[in-house]
């Protein structure tokens, strides 16, 4: 089985596990690592994922993996948050973080820079819009290396 089917079903099982705790998936990877295979699932609600939700979430999922049993080789289950400055890969992803300050690594240069910190102000399949330096900048997707939010600390 290829490693996006692996990533589609897994997601297909995942899902009502969440909506039943009243959390949402980030995204589901499948990666090898040195010689071991992981297969993780990152995992978000609002305010915040506990330790309790991803041993709950780990253990249905699990439970159902062992079920469909779909997986040929070793690999280990991992459920976690994506974190605070956690990746955007896919269109979901840019969209619901419109309005957040984001860190960018371009393959080519944008305004003679390949890494910067923006407001995203937009986000498709095929570009992004972010707010630089009091200018609207565009982005191809295909130009960017590595997104993320830039944690910033609320003020009191």
């Amino acid at each position: 089985m290829k490693k996006s089917e692996i990533e589609e079903k897994t997601k297909e099982l995942v899902l009502p596990i969440l909506e039943k705790e009243g959390l949402s998936l980030w995204d589901v990877e499948y990666v090898k690592e040195g010689k071991d295979m992981f297969l993780r699932a990152y995992i978000d609600k609002e305010g915040g994922v506990t330790i309790d939700d991803c041993v709950t979430v780990s253990h249905a999922l699990e439970a159902e993996l062992d079920r469909e049993d779909f997986i040929i080789e070793a690999y280990t289950l991992e459920v976690s948050s994506p974190g605070l400055t956690r990746p955007l890969k896919k269109t979901v992803d840019f969209t619901r973080s419109i309005g957040k300050l984001i860190e960018i690594k371009t393959y080519q240069p944008v305004n003679g820079r390949k890494e910067f910190e923006a407001v995203l102000t937009y986000g498709d399949d095929d570009r992004i819009d972010v707010e630089l330096d009091g200018e609207t900048i565009s982005v191809e997707r295909s130009n960017l290396a590595k997104v993320r939010l830039c944690y910033v600390e609320k003020e009191l």
